[in-house]
């Protein structure tokens, strides 16, 4: 073969290679697009934190139902390497949640912390699929304490910055219905 049928076939290569590729990333985003919309907002699962201190965080949810209508559990745990921590549960008081994003709230109803019974707290969860590490954030991520808090809104939290080390969290694809147009 002489050297521009190379460099053609090379090119050819290539640009089949870049076709499937792109063929092949739409059709898995739009399977997920395509997947069929739950009946109501829900949170669901557990997971361990990573934590490069080596500290242990776990938390769990188990929460469904629209905005303020929502019910449900969640529990969370932090254990420091070099001893002591805190936990608590509670009931889930509000649910939204938006493509793969879940924002809760819920008040402590049990803990080992002073202070914490009875506050409200909030997790943003974001759902990054299967085999992906998926990401979590909780309204007291700017001051490290959930005691030391003010009053949290209902449905409302931080950023999800923490990634997940083992465990999965599922959020069901929800949309609330269009508003009439008139």
């Amino acid at each position: 073969m002489n050297r521009p049928s190379r460099n053609r076939l090379a090119a050819v290569a290539g640009a089949l290679l870049l076709s499937a590729t792109a063929v092949g990333s739409a059709i898995a985003a739009g399977s997920a697009a395509d997947a069929p919309l739950a009946k109501e907002p829900a949170l669901t699962g557990s997971a361990k934190m990573y934590r490069h201190s080596g500290d242990t965080v776990h938390f769990a949810f188990d929460a469904h139902g629209a905005g303020e209508k929502a019910q449900g559990t969640f529990r969370f745990s932090h254990r420091f390497v070099q001893g002591g921590g805190a936990s608590a549960e509670g009931r889930i008081d509000c649910l939204i949640s938006g493509g793969k994003v879940a924002v809760a709230t819920g008040i402590v109803t049990k803990t080992d912390k002073p202070g914490l019974k009875g506050k409200r707290v909030g997790f943003t969860v974001s759902d990054e699929g299967k085999g992906r590490r998926d990401r979590l954030g909780y309204s007291w991520a700017a001051t490290n304490d959930p005691v030391g808090m003010k009053e949290v809104p209902k449905c409302l939290s931080s950023a999800p910055y923490e990634i997940v080390e083992t465990g999965d969290f599922q959020v069901a694809r929800w949309e609330p219905q269009p508003l009439p147009r008139g």
